[in-house]
Order: C-alpha cells, then structure tokens, then sequence
C-alpha cells in the first residue's frame, strides 16, 4: 500500500461499527543502513549478488556474516523481512565457493538448513536456486522427497534444506550412510528458531546435541547460525537450544515500511450461551466478514486463524459472502493449513506468490512458510500466543516495502478481551523469550536412547545433554532399555528407537483421517488430541468439506470418516482428577500459599456435545466409551486456608474457584511463551493432598514444557491481571470474555463470578 492508505483502509472497515476498534497503533516507517561488504566474500559472490539487485548489505547481515564466517555462533534476531538469510548465506555460499576452487572433484564443505516447515525449505531452496555460486548444489531434503532425491542430496548436495524431523528420523539413524556429508559440514542453519518451543523445543534441543556429537565423530565442528523473529534473551535461547554459546545480533538495520495495527473486540450478539451469558460474535466469523472486504477492495490479505478448522470456516465463510457480492472473486479465497496433503500445499503456494489468490484464510503453517511479497493486510484471528508470533504474522504484509494494515480480532476469551482492553500489554513490552526445558525426562530418555543407538554414550556426553544425563542414564539402564559395556552405554533392543519418538508430540502416535469408501488419506491429527478431536460421532472439516467420523480405531492409528453436511459442530466433554506428587518450591501469601511441582492428571473424554452451528443451542449429549490418559506434569497451585473463605461469605465457593481456574489459565500466555491449549487447570474447594480450596494450572505435556514454572515466577503480576480481566468485563454473571471457558469438561458449571473476583482480591492482599 502507499504511505498513509493503510490507515484509510482501517477506517473504512471501521464504518458502521466504530465501536468495535478499541485502539490503533502507527508503527512509523524507517530508512534502512547498510554497511560494507566483508572482505572475504569471493569476487563471484558479490557479482551473483548485484545481478540479483543487492547492492549493500545491511548491518545486521554483516553482524551475522563475520561472527559465523569467523567461527562463532551467532543468533540473528531482527524483525519479520529484514534480510536474516544474506547473514548465513554470505559465509555458506564463500565457504563453499572457496572449497569448490581448492577441491574441484570432491566435496569438502556442506551447510546444513533446517526450518520448522516444508514450506519454508522450498522457499528457500527457489531463491538459492537463483545463484550460480561455485560449489553450490542445493536441494530439499523432507518427508515428501523421493527416494532418488534423497541419494542425490546425501551424495552430492552441498546446501541440504531440511527440518528437524528428518534430521531425527532419517539422516542420524542412518548416519554411516551421510558420513561425508556430515563429516564436511561447515554451518548448520537454524531459521526461525523462536518457534521451538514447550516440548516441541525440548526435542529439537536434544536432536541437535545428536548431531553435534555424530559430526564430532567425523571430525566436524560446525557453525551454528540461528535466525529468529525479534525475541527477548536471543542469545540465551540459542544456547538453550544448541548448548552452545551463542552471538547474538539484535540491532535491526533493514528499512520498513509503517504499520497501522488496529485491535479490534467483536460486538455482543442477542444470543445467550451457557448460565445465560452473553455471547460475542465469533471472531472466525468476524474474520471472515473483513476478509470478504478486503478481497473486494482488493487488497491482498492473509487471515491467520488458530485451528485447522477455524481456518477452512474462515474461508468457506468468506467464499459464500463474495458468492453474494461478486461471484467472480469466489476463487480467490482460499485455506492454507498444516494436515493438507503435498500436492495441494505446492498447489496453493505457487497460487499466493502468482497473485491467483486475494485472500487466504491459514494457520500458522503460514506463518513461517513462504516469503510471499505484495501482501496488504494480515488479520489475525485471535491473540497468536506470544508477541513473536504476533509480530511474526503482521509482518507478512507491507513486504514489498510499502505500508501495511493488521488487524488483530479478539476472540470471546479472556486474554483476548483483556488485550484489546490494554493495548500497552501488547505494544508496549518486549516479546518474550522462548520456553523449553531440554533436561525433561520424558524427552530427554527417549533421547538418549536414539543417542545411544547412533554411537554408545559415554561420560563425555554428560556435558552436551545436560546436569541430568548421569541419573537419566542410571534409569534408562534399569528399564532395560540401555546396557552398560566397558566402551558405554548401548541401546539393546531391535527396533529403532527413534520410532517411539514424534518430536512436534508428546501425546502418541499420530492418527491417520482416512475417507471409508475410497481408503483416501485426507490428513493427520496428533495423537494427544485424538480423543477430543475425531472420536466417534465427531464433526471433521478438511478442505472446506465436512465428515462425520464412523469409528476411531486407537490400536492402529486411524479415523474412518465419511462425507457429511451437519448443521451442527461437535465438543467433546472429559472428567480430570490431580494429585500432587512432589512440592519442589512453595511459598506463603499471607495465609494462603504458593506452590509449584509435580503432578499427576488423570483425564477422560466422556461425551459429547452437538451444538447447531447457526446459533449455538446444543442438540443432545452422547456418551463415549474412551480410555482414560494419565499425564505426569509440572503445575503451579495456590490455596487459600478455611478461615479466610468463611470470611469471604461466598454465595458458591466451587464455583468462585472454577471461575478463578478459568481465568487464570487464559491469561497465563501472556506471561509465559504457551497458549491456553498447552496448559490445563482443576480446581477444587478442598483438595484431598492440601485439604484446603485450592487451584491448580498444569502444563499439558509429559514431564512438563516450563509454562508452570513461568506461572509461578510471575504470579503477582499473573493472577492481577486475572483479576482485572474479570473485573473489568462488563457481563454480569461471567461470559467466555472472562470466566467461560471452550475447553471447560463440566459445561462452565458451577461458576460465579464475583466470587472469583473477591478469591482473588483477597489472594493478592494476602500476598501483598
């Protein structure tokens, strides 16, 4: 957009409803600052460079090319579209030039890249391709690559893009194999970094502290380069992530063009949802309204939407309005989302950078998928998480240079209501560091034991995985699983070990959605979530094509499904038990206290519900026949004595205490690098392990992920912000703004909202 047009843009999507954009936010544009090119770079680097219109690095790129050209780790954290990749690829593509010219016949260097996503790999290997650099062969290495493309790239690629999933899977099991890869590797690039995180992070850590060790054993000491979205601590989460000490690059030198971000809360409806609550507009809904205007005016745009689902009635909405509007633009909506098939992400990929497509509706596979120039406008469906992914999805408009529009929409939640309430929590704080903890012994075991297959672990590797190696060890080898011999420990089973280990899960196995009458393959769903997303009798939308799921069969994996059209949506409802099983820090508020440590969860998907998609009246509740899970976790938990209840006088204490649950898990994401579906909460008004009211928020995976723990140092400044988030709203009895919750197994009842309020006020002056 030209100067000044996106903030035109917002007004006119604001005509007519005023009063639903709380606030708006002009980023101001600024000039870039270049620096020199860095001697070392070959002649025929920089004329590939200038014939590709590059006439000055900025100084940022040159921060990046000298530290990892010198030989230290570096992390590059700088802003969406700033450039980040020239800072690795000066020191790859000279490495490799130089290698080509000493050793014409053979190869003696090779770079690593990993992304989170394929789609970023393929992007990056289209604008490599772009070089005729000496001694550069690039290619793609993932799950969707040919067996004759995965020779190519082990014996002949010298610039291998790749994810960390594959690295785990394949090349490090079969390390003998990519021995002269590997044992030439030169840098390793670790784009887009900030995204591991929670257990995801904790695997890819320890994947990386693999490869360390099996490049050592083929004489190689690679570089590592790790690129982020601005974050908080950068060189502290590189080395979380490497165990490495790490550079850190942070001063931003790439020009921008100005943002107008606005906030934007959905109206209230006439509907009443659950208790008699009042019920906003939902905001795929609302989502899908703006895109529709956008797309007419225009104006290219991607919705960035939280869930798979949310993404495809994003974009079936917005098709059918300009079905009304203008017929002719209903192909240039379209959904883009993790579980798609290859074919059909390639297909809506090459339709975004062609311009075929206006407006895309997607989740945050997008959102670190392909550079895709002259967008417009980003929405965001919903507070993304953390202020990195936020500023991650706004910055995937304006990338052509000139001015951008971002909008995010709240959501009915509580984080939501209480950001579009106080925009300076969302402008005015650094975004966050990255949370994961490597030393997780449901991660780090299973590790090891990939480890220990790859090379026999010895006493040296206690200082790449960590303070807890030795005992993880000692336990493994009383499971059975490793056996100790004068030269280490050795893995003493068949299979391969890496097959027990899905690194973006810690809740089984994946399930297959496969179409009964045709035996296609329509996607994927994580095993975790299987129960409450495709059990039997379940709503599943792919493509803008709804299913019903037939059977869920959990032995092999899979969810048959067959072609639908319901006029409802499906919710699953589950029972949760918790008890404590270890206290690793507690403190007095007061007379309530404080506490954060180990638990156990037990949880079962019981039922559920069907609801009528036009107005949200529930049809019936049907019961399941699943088993129950048993989650051992980390959580933070406050208690509040007898004595000081009763002098509260509270109408409903169950109910002031679920409220309370409630709240404080929606706004524990802004405090800690999670979303509420990472984390869980029970509440009670008399617990059988402290025998007082008590609550408890528990991370959502084995072993824990360090949300709790953020939880706790926090808590102050946590549970005020709970408080006023309930207070503030203007409800009367508690509404998904606030105290409700989408996730809530016992319907959102019992709850009362003002006694959370009042539990809460006196918590925090008993703290005080």
């Amino acid at each position: 957009m030209r100067e000044g047009e996106a903030t035109s843009v917002l007004r006119r999507l604001a005509t007519g409803r005023a009063d639903r954009l709380t606030h708006v936010e002009s980023v101001p544009a600024r000039p870039g600052r270049v620096g020199e090119w860095p001697r070392w770079v070959p002649p025929e680097v920089l004329g590939q460079l200038a014939d590709a219109g590059i006439a000055a690095p900025w100084i940022h790129q040159v921060a990046t090319a000298e530290a990892a050209y010198g030989g230290r780790h570096v992390v590059v954290a700088t802003g969406t579209a700033s450039g980040k990749s020239l800072g690795y690829l000066l020191p790859a593509f000279a490495t490799l030039s130089i290698a080509q010219a000493a050793s014409p016949h053979r190869r003696t260097a090779s770079v690593l890249y990993l992304s989170p996503t394929k789609a970023l790999a393929h992007d990056q290997l289209r604008a490599i391709s772009a070089y005729t650099v000496p001694g550069l062969r690039p290619t793609t290495l993932d799950g969707d690559s040919e067996r004759t493309e995965r020779d190519w790239a082990r014996d002949h690629a010298t610039y291998v893009l790749s994810n960390p999933d594959m690295l785990h899977r394949s090349v490090l099991p079969n390390h003998q194999r990519w021995a002269r890869f590997l044992g030439s590797l030169q840098y390793v690039v670790i784009d887009e970094c900030h995204h591991y995180r929670g257990v995801f992070g904790a695997h890819v850590a320890l994947v990386l502290r693999r490869l360390r060790r099996i490049c050592a054993q083929y004489g190689a000491n690679p570089v590592f380069v790790c690129a982020s979205a601005t974050v908080a601590e950068p060189a502290v989460s590189g080395e979380r992530l490497t165990g490495l000490p790490m550079e850190a690059v942070v001063d931003d030198g790439s020009p921008r063009g100005g943002i107008a971000f606005g906030l934007w809360e959905p109206a209230l409806t006439s509907i009443r949802g659950e208790n008699g609550a009042p019920v906003r507009r939902s905001a795929p809904a609302e989502v899908a309204d703006l895109l529709t205007d956008l797309v007419v005016s225009g104006v290219r745009t991607v919705a960035f939407v939280r869930s798979r689902r949310g993404a495809e009635a994003v974009a079936m909405t917005a098709r059918a309005n300009l079905a009304e509007v203008d017929p002719t633009l209903i192909d240039q909506v379209s959904a883009y989302r993790a579980g798609y098939l290859p074919e059909e992400r390639r297909r809506l990929e090459s339709m975004l950078q062609s311009g075929e497509l206006t407006g895309v509706a997607a989740t945050n596979a997008l959102e670190l998928g392909i550079d895709i120039a002259g967008l417009d406008a980003v929405l965001l469906s919903g507070w993304p998480g953390t202020r990195a992914s936020l500023w991650q999805q706004a910055g995937r408009a304006g990338r052509a240079g000139g001015d951008a529009l971002a909008l995010l929409v709240a959501r009915d939640d509580p984080l939501d209501t209480y950001l579009v309430r106080h925009p300076e929590a969302v402008f005015g704080r650094p975004v966050e560091a990255t949370v994961f903890n490597p030393e997780n012994p449901y991660v780090l075991g299973p590790q090891l034991c990939a480890a220990a297959q790859e090379l026999p672990l010895t006493k040296a590797d206690y200082d790449i995985f960590g303070s807890t190696t030795a005992d993880t060890i000692a336990q493994l080898v009383r499971q059975g699983a490793l056996r100790e011999r004068p030269h280490g420990w050795f893995w003493t089973r068949r299979d391969r070990a890496v097959d027990a280990i899905d690194i973006r899960s810690a809740g089984g196995k994946t399930v297959q959605i496969v179409e009964d009458q045709t035996g296609r393959l329509l996607g994927t769903v994580d095993g975790g979530s299987a129960h409450a997303s495709v059990h039997e009798g379940a709503v599943y939308v792919h493509a803008g094509e709804s299913y019903l799921v037939r059977t869920l069969d959990l032995d092999n994996h899979a969810a048959i499904v067959e072609p639908a059209a319901p006029d409802y949506t499906t919710f699953a409802r589950d029972v949760t038990e918790i008890s404590i099983l270890a206290t690793e820090e507690s403190g007095g508020w007061g007379t309530a206290e404080l506490s954060r440590g180990w638990v156990q969860v037990t949880s079962q998907v019981i039922s559920f519900q069907r609801k009528l998609i036009a107005t949200g009246d529930v049809l019936d509740e049907q019961p399941l026949d699943l088993p129950e899970r048993t989650l051992r976790t980390k959580a933070v938990w406050w208690t509040v004595p007898d004595e000081d209840i009763e002098a509260l006088q509270l109408d409903d204490v169950p109910g002031a205490a679920h409220a309370a649950e409630h709240a404080s898990i929606g706004l524990l994401p802004l405090f800690a690098t999670c979303d509420r579906w990472d984390i869980g909460g029970v509440s009670t008004a008399r617990h059988a392990d402290t025998g007082k009211l008590t609550v408890f928020v528990y991370d959502g995976h084995p072993g824990g992920a360090g949300f709790a723990e953020h939880g706790y140092a926090a808590a102050r400044e946590w549970l005020t912000a709970t408080r006023a988030a309930i207070a503030h709203c203007e409800c009367t009895d508690g509404c998904p703004s606030c105290v409700q919750s989408p996730k809530c197994g016992n319907q959102n009842n019992p709850l009362d909202k003002s006694g959370a309020v009042a539990l809460l006020t006196a918590l925090l002056g008993s703290e005080a």
